[in-house]
């Protein structure tokens, strides 16, 4: 029995959707990586907050990649943890500058990205609800 590729691993508009979710992974990972090795003191919470982002990115992206109801199931938290991630530190932000001296990838809900970090999660969980999850059976790993 063979594995059936994902929707979002076999359609345009679901590589369309991991390969954003992949070149945020990295661009918030190098950015992050890259404050932390140099500037850290400036703005540690910022720095780790979007360290976090770029975790959660990576862990969206492989989701989505993935076949089976696990990994899809892994998709759909990573997707909601990246929701609830841009919206409270997007509003914290926002209401309490202070916190946050430098940007964060959720900073402002994403303004310095385009608000693509407030519309990402929301277009991958509207796409994980419309692409429910295959069996695989025994195949399946995680």
């Amino acid at each position: 029995m063979g594995v059936t590729p994902t929707p979002a691993a076999s359609t345009t508009g679901g590589r369309l959707l991991v390969g954003v979710y992949a070149v945020f992974a990295l661009a918030a990972g190098a950015r992050s990586l890259t404050q932390i090795a140099t500037s850290f003191s400036t703005a540690p919470l910022a720095y780790l907050l979007s360290l976090a982002a770029a975790a959660v990115y990576l862990v969206a992206t492989v989701a989505l990649r993935r076949p089976g109801p696990r990994w899809h199931r892994v998709a759909v938290v990573a997707c909601s943890v990246e929701l609830v991630g841009v919206l409270v530190v997007g509003l914290l932000s926002v209401v309490r500058e202070d916190l946050f001296p430098d940007q964060t990838v959720w900073s402002q809900l994403g303004a310095g990205y385009g608000f693509v970090p407030l519309v990402l999660p929301v277009v991958g969980l509207v796409w994980l609800a419309r692409h429910p999850a295959r069996g695989h059976g025994p195949q399946e790993t995680f």
